[in-house]
């Protein structure tokens, strides 16, 4: 019996061991692309897109909060779940740091509705059903698999701060814990002179 209690928390701390060193790489090669970004001190391109509400959302009438906006492949899938449902877990947390969270994808003001009433999100989820404004942020690319070309959205994010500059550009993002790392960058850009 002592054994396999023994067993069980050993295997336990291991788990813990691959999550946390997870998260460390994920923030590494996070870090590493932010590094590479040449968006950032640039001016975000304003924007209109209709919230989940069908409510018109600018860029602009956002001046004088932070802003996150990440991009994101589809409603209610693995990935886009969780990283939804971190941002909302934490929403408190921005709002306390005068910032508004926008996760922008190509699905409708419909899908985005659903997605919101079946997790419970309390996001604000913008459709942009044309990529133009993913376009304009980088986040929507030519891609090619052999012969076939295609285009597709590449999970990004981006911290515009209230002036409307990006301040920090995350141009891959892998979703567990990126809600987390990124209210951390928030704080630190937050806490720097300006």
């Amino acid at each position: 019996m002592k054994t396999h209690a023994s067993l069980a928390v050993l295997s336990m701390a291991l788990v813990w061991v691959l999550v946390a060193g997870c998260a460390s790489n994920a923030r590494v090669q996070e870090e590493a692309a932010s590094a590479r970004s040449e968006i950032v001190g640039s001016p975000a391109p304003d924007f209109t897109l209709s919230d989940q509400n069908d409510a018109p959302v600018t860029l602009s009438k956002l001046r004088g909060q932070w802003v996150v906006l990440y991009f994101y492949p589809k409603d209610d899938t693995p990935a886009c779940t969780c990283q939804a449902t971190e941002f909302t877990w934490l929403l408190g947390e921005f709002r306390q740091m005068n910032a508004k969270v926008c996760g922008i994808s190509a699905d409708s003001v419909a899908t985005h509705r659903m997605f919101i009433a079946k997790f419970h999100l309390g996001l604000v989820l913008l459709s942009d059903p044309d990529h133009k404004v993913m376009r304009s942020y980088g986040a929507w690319v030519a891609a090619s698999l052999g012969d076939k070309s295609y285009e597709r959205v590449i999970r990004s994010t981006m911290i515009v701060d209230p002036q409307g500059v990006i301040r920090y550009h995350w141009p891959e993002v892998i979703p567990e814990g990126h809600a987390e790392r990124v209210k951390e960058r928030l704080a630190q850009l937050q806490a720097q002179p300006t």
